[in-house]
């Protein structure tokens, strides 16, 4: 359950920031403000419901999911493919992610 709350929280978070990104970079309608505020607001939704005690640990946990999906963005909604590097990077954040949650447990 908590892998499927942080990837919608990327999701949210992405398309939100993305919305934003738009409307100030690229000249979209400010109309794109309205589903971007909605978007970052479900991001910090899915982000709170996640299992951590302590907001920091579950928002560094939250980083190597983002990493990846900022990622699967670039390629799938940009069209430029991730470099080697880029992949070698979004592992090391996720085992980074990975020791921070397993390491959260009680044991």
């Amino acid at each position: 359950m908590t892998g499927a709350l942080y990837i919608g929280a990327a999701i949210a978070e992405i398309a939100g920031c993305f919305a934003f990104w738009a409307w100030w970079k690229q000249g979209a309608a400010a109309l794109w403000l309205i589903p971007g505020t909605l978007a970052l607001i479900g991001f910090a939704w899915f982000l709170a419901l996640t299992p951590p005690e302590h907001a920091g640990r579950s928002y560094a946990a939250y980083g190597g999911i983002y990493i990846c999906a900022s990622l699967a963005w670039l390629w799938f909604a940009e069209g430029e493919a991730p470099r080697a590097t880029d992949m070698i990077g979004a592992a090391l954040a996720l085992a980074g992610a990975a020791v921070i949650l397993w390491g959260a447990r009680p044991v």
